[in-house]
């Protein structure tokens, strides 16, 4: 395979895409130190950037990947002499050679193994509560845990939520310091303490799902491959911990708001509403997901908690033919159950909107109303939109105007500031 030949390099995209959570997760149990195991891991990955291309792709690329990684912490340790007992056990670990080479032998024996299959998983796991610790802040948790669990560059994870490299460089590095500051333990929590940090866990990939379904900014109204790593990181997490019920109902409320992807675009990438959405192009095998999903969080017999309540609304909508018959009540009701559940401005106005569907839009207008006279939404451009849709279906048309022109200055995503400017080029004021 020649130096210029691509495929070694798309190999490890690959293989870094799929393994290195686990690789990471490894590294950190034999080295004890989570950042010394990403910067482990991210070595091994720049030693294939350069191997693979030219001698070919190994037959056990992670394996390679954390053998190497291995070699790498081994060399570390033999730097600092304090830790030689450390280092004498992690080099008894490797094949004959390895410490020099990196490769493994043909036909490991058992105690060769690469890593404990059965311990994968709890490396996987415990990973994720790492990177989503709460030490961390909310954005670093994020930043964290795409770039360990989800495989991104730090360059991704900029391209994706629209700040600078070095910003999100930062904010791992400070993580990393963070959690090496305050002694946290790899390991997935106690019992006691997994209820609270699962909060987190679940918190973080819903904010990676929710900006990669509704990007607040660019010219792109979706931002799929964000919204595919939170969908993956949920299988992880459902697949990790089948017995809690808001983790099966993360991945419900993920699949089925995934599945009228396919008709949100147009052609030419405009954003299509609901009302206005083929629903035949909906994906029906993300909908049959996302509801065995549900019924698995629903046969835990706890009640819907603040996922369950919103997938349960996302499944009425995958359930009716069109918007005019959508359950539109029991929609009422799940968004009542939400507001006592979780109270948000957010939550207040999206219960207006499906009012204004089950009872019209005088019924939800005070509502919108209230919440105009607060703050919350002053710097928003979805407390106007739906203020001034409201106002249009009442024939109020000036007020109307008033409310979308507010809107479109607000938006700042370019796909959504288009819709709203149709809306309002489409107000036709009474004598005109």
């Amino acid at each position: 395979m020649s130096s210029s030949d691509p495929t070694g390099r798309k190999a490890v995209a690959a293989v870094w895409r799929i393994d290195s959570a686990r690789i990471i997760g490894a590294l950190t149990r034999y080295t004890g130190d989570f950042a010394l195991a990403e910067d482990l891991a991210q070595e091994a990955l720049a030693e294939a950037l350069v191997t693979w291309p030219r001698e070919g792709v190994p037959n056990n690329p992670a394996g390679w990947l954390l053998t190497v990684g291995r070699r790498r912490a081994i060399d570390a340790f033999r730097r600092r002499s304090a830790r030689d007992e450390k280092y004498a056990a992690l080099a008894h670990h490797l094949p004959e050679g390895g410490a020099l080479t990196g490769a493994t032998e043909p036909g490991p024996a058992p105690d060769d193994v690469l890593w404990d299959p059965d311990q994968i998983d709890d490396d996987t796991l415990a990973l994720m509560f790492t990177s989503c610790h709460p030490v961390l802040s909310r954005e670093a948790g994020v930043a964290l845990t795409l770039r360990v669990i989800g495989g991104l560059t730090s360059d991704e994870i900029a391209r994706a939520f629209l700040v600078p490299t070095a910003t999100v460089q930062a904010r791992i590095t400070r993580a990393k310091k963070t959690l090496g500051a305050a002694n946290v333990p790899f390991e997935v929590p106690p019992v006691a303490e997994r209820p609270a940090r699962l909060a987190q866990v679940l918190s973080v990939v819903y904010l990676i799902f929710t900006e990669g379904s509704s990007a607040s900014s660019g010219d792109e109204v979706m931002r799929l491959d964000l919204a595919g790593e939170a969908q993956r990181l949920a299988r992880i997490l459902s697949r990790l911990m089948p017995e809690e019920p808001e983790v099966h109902s993360l991945l419900a409320l993920l699949e089925l708001t995934a599945a009228r992807f396919p008709a949100r675009r147009g052609p030419d990438g405009e954003t299509i509403l609901l009302e206005d959405q083929d629903r035949r192009r909906w994906d029906r095998s993300a909908i049959a997901r996302g509801r065995a999903a549900l019924a698995k969080a629903t046969d835990a017999g706890r009640g819907y908690g603040y996922y369950g309540l919103q997938a349960a609304i996302a499944e009425c909508h995958a359930l009716a033919a069109s918007v005019e018959d959508t359950d539109w009540d029991r929609i009422v009701v799940l968004y009542d159950g939400l507001g006592r559940l979780a109270p948000s401005p957010v939550v207040d106005l999206n219960r207006a909107v499906a009012i204004s569907m089950a009872r019209g839009p005088a019924a939800a207008l005070p509502i919108v109303d209230e919440l105009a006279a607060g703050d919350a939404f002053k710097d928003s451009h979805q407390l106007p939109g739906v203020r001034g849709e409201l106002l249009r279906r009442l024939g109020r048309l000036d007020e109307a105007r008033a409310e979308f022109e507010t809107a479109v200055r607000l938006c700042g995503n370019e796909r959504e500031r288009s819709v709203l400017t149709r809306k309002l080029d489409a107000l036709v004021t009474p004598g005109n």
